[in-house]
Order: C-alpha cells, then structure tokens, then sequence
C-alpha cells in the first residue's frame, strides 16, 4: 500500500530540492547557504551536489517543475522570494500535479495499479476542488506581483489613487471571488510598493471593472488599473490589444458592459476622467501573470 503523499515525499521532495540545490549554487550561493535556504543540512545539500540522491527523471524533466525551480531560484537567490512563499509555490503545484490525469497520479497509478481499475466511481485524484482553485489564482497573482514589482519603471504606471492586480476564480460571482492587493499597490519614493500579500475579496474598484467585463462576455481572469495616457492606448493598440473607452461618471457595471458589447474583443478599457475622476486605463487578461508581462512591455 502506498499513498501519494509517500511518493511525494520519496521522489518529488528529493528531485526539486536537488534541482533547487543545483540552481542556487549556479548562482553563487555557498553550500550553507543553500543549506538555510532549503531547511536542509550541508550534508545533505552535499549529498544532492554528488548525485547521492535518488531522483525522479520524469518529475526533473516536467516543464512546468523545470520552470518553477528555475523562477524560485531567481527569487531565493536575489532574495525576492522568502523561503515561505517558494513552499506555497511548490505546494501549489503538488496539488496541480496531484489532479486526475497529471503527473503525480500517474505515477500512483503506476506504482498502486489497483487504483485504475477500481470500479468504484470514487477517484483518489479527484477534480479540481475549490480550496485548489483558489490556492491557484493566489499563486498565479504573486507570481504576477512580483514580476511587477522587479519592473524598473512601472512606479511611473501607477496611478495617483494606485493600482490593483487582481485574478478571479473562474465561476467567480462577485469580489469575494476575486483576489488583490489589500490597500493597493502605490509608487513610494518611485518604487512600487505591494502592502502585503493578495487576498480574497479586498478589491472593490478593479474587481468591479472585471467582473462587469466578465458579466457582458469578456473572456477574461485578471485585471489591473494603470494611469490614463494617449500614448499608452497607442501603444497598446499596436500590441495587438483592442480598446474601449467608457463613461465612468455612470454606474461602472453598465458603463462597462455597454464598452464590452460595443466591441467583445476588448482587453483594454480606458475612461478619460471628469471632475473628481482620475483617469484611468484597465489591461484585462487570462491570468495575472500575462498581464504583468502586457505592463512590462510599457516601460
């Protein structure tokens, strides 16, 4: 009998974290080093440095465990990412690879066969849950933040009343379903500055726009608000974005689902202000990472 929490721990663990050790030492982290960053002993990172540690070839050759590793060391190494919040990345993407079909559960499947050929209409790697979903959208938000937040220039993008990033779970209804930044993201001496980590139901503003722009058929997950500029709409448009503006002097739901059904195609909602009103561009996108990669391209 074997568990898959056991494979986890006796092949995933060893073949990430002898990546991870790999990785940091490529970039000029001593073997103590290493040996803090992990949680682990010298020896052990020494152990993973001679090869004296079993791994799972399929697992280090998986492109999203290769990519994940790869941006964890970057963070680990230049500090940007805590020790912390590269555990919730790595646990995030165990639960992913845990899922019906994917890599971990083949792997059970293959060592416990029995499991595949249970009648039962109980599967053990069942569908997407809601706490899986959820624990998604906040890691594809982090990773989109940080990125953000290690964009030279994009203090200059933000805002006077400051930005939002946010992501949605995808049969989100209203801001409870739609993660951001508790008390946005604001330029502090012309460096962005995130407050703390995104949560559930802390936008209201950028929230509302998504979940307008969903409500009338955009097909969209993530959103942000940037500082209203011609330039940038242009710039935008000759990236393959379609624009839309709108009336925010109305109600913001139907403002924005009257842009929405005038053009369903697009990503980029711009109103030009008023009196008391900032003017504003909104990005719209799959998910927050793409989003922070369409900003980037601004600076």
């Amino acid at each position: 009998m074997q568990f898959v929490e056991e494979l986890v721990v006796d092949e995933f663990l060893p073949t990430v974290r002898s990546q991870l050790a790999a990785e940091l030492r490529e970039r000029g982290l001593t073997q103590s080093e290493v040996a803090d960053v992990l949680g682990i002993s010298q020896s052990a990172v020494s152990k993973y440095a001679h090869g004296d540690v079993a791994t799972n070839d399929r697992i280090a050759d998986d492109e999203r465990v290769e990519a994940l590793v790869a941006e964890l060391a970057d963070g680990l190494a230049s500090g940007d990412v805590t020790p912390v919040q590269a555990l919730i990345e790595i646990e995030v993407l165990i639960r992913d690879l845990e899922t019906g079909g994917d890599l971990l559960a083949q792997l059970h499947e293959e060592a416990v066969p029995e499991l595949a050929d249970h009648g039962s209409s109980f599967r053990v790697h069942d569908p997407e849950s809601d706490l899986r979903t959820s624990e998604r959208v906040l890691s594809s938000l982090r990773r989109g933040l940080r990125l953000l937040e290690n964009a030279s220039g994009f203090a200059g993008l933000i805002p006077a009343v400051g930005s939002n990033l946010v992501a949605c779970t995808p049969d989100a209804e209203g801001v409870d379903d739609v993660a951001g930044v508790p008390g946005r993201i604001f330029d502090v001496k012309g460096k962005a500055t995130v407050p703390s980590d995104p949560e559930f139901g802390v936008s209201e503003h950028v929230a509302s726009v998504l979940l307008a722009a969903r409500d009338h058929g955009a097909d969209a997950s993530a959103a942000i608000n940037i500082r209203y500029d011609s330039e940038l709409i242009a710039r935008l448009t000759e990236s393959g974005h379609a624009t839309a503006e709108f009336d925010e002097t109305d109600d913001i739901a139907s403002s924005i689902g009257a842009a929405i059904e005038d053009n369903p195609e697009a990503t980029v909602l711009y109103q030009t202000g008023g009196m008391g009103i900032e003017p504003l561009i909104y990005v719209l996108g799959p998910d927050a990472e793409s989003i922070a990669d369409t900003i980037r391209a601004l600076i």
